[in-house]
């Protein structure tokens, strides 16, 4: 009889020991279980926080394009008084929608408010090769990839003094951008004379439109910048 009871406490002995060990390994584990999940928590509120401030980055300098362009008020074709110019709006929904900065090429001397003496002036021009005085100064284009370059079409060519902007900066290796306002004409024949102006710069696609569409032209100017990256 006292064998049997040795035995049943022995039995119980290792039982209480093993509930024992038991709860010591739980308790144990517990800590062990919270500091994962506050770790994990930890690393998913930093992803948050990492997502959320790339999400939130702006342009930088060598990302962001340059604008650059020539535009003339005062009496247009068809008779229209304008106010800001048909490629100054081109212009400025191209800056909308890329952000990028906008450098208008000012002339020295003004150009005549009347369509007519403007187009006998900008014939002359071509006629002598003239390069027009540019009154602002330069904007800094190494710090651009890629330059957009805007003008009217005057006489089937961009006018004169946008050769001398393509001649007084280093567009070696830009992408250039074309866009211009016309009559009708399209292009005419500016393309090939900005390429022998920047014969070491990659063209891309551009954009030409009639003046007297300028205005409304903010969706096809926006599906050509889609249609490039932008």
């Amino acid at each position: 009889m006292n064998q049997k009871i040795g035995i049943i406490a022995a039995i119980v002995g290792v039982c209480a020991v093993i509930i024992g060990w038991n709860i010591y390994q739980h308790q144990q584990a517990r800590p062990q279980t919270q500091s994962i999940s506050k770790s994990s928590s930890n690393s998913s509120n930093s992803s948050s926080s990492s997502a959320s401030q790339t999400s939130k980055k702006t342009p930088t300098e060598s990302n962001k394009p340059l604008i650059v362009f020539f535009s003339r008020t005062g009496q247009n074709y068809g008779g229209s008084n304008l106010k800001i110019g048909n490629t100054h709006r081109i212009a400025n929904f191209i800056a909308e929608r890329t952000g990028g900065d906008l450098y208008e090429i000012v002339p020295a001397k003004d150009y005549p408010k009347t369509y007519d003496a403007t187009t006998a002036q900008a014939q002359k021009e071509q006629q002598s090769n003239d390069r027009p005085k540019i009154k602002n100064k330069m904007p800094d284009v190494s710090k651009y990839e890629t330059i957009f370059i805007g003008y009217p079409i005057w006489w089937s060519e961009p006018p004169m003094i946008v050769l001398t902007f393509l001649e007084q900066v280093d567009l070696k290796n830009k992408k250039v951008v074309p866009f211009d306002t016309n009559a009708g004409s399209g292009f005419g024949d500016s393309i090939e004379i900005l390429k022998k102006a920047a014969p070491k710069s990659k063209f891309l696609e551009g954009f030409e439109i009639a003046g007297s569409e300028a205005a409304g032209a903010k969706n096809k100017v926006n599906s050509w910048l889609k249609s490039i990256g932008y």
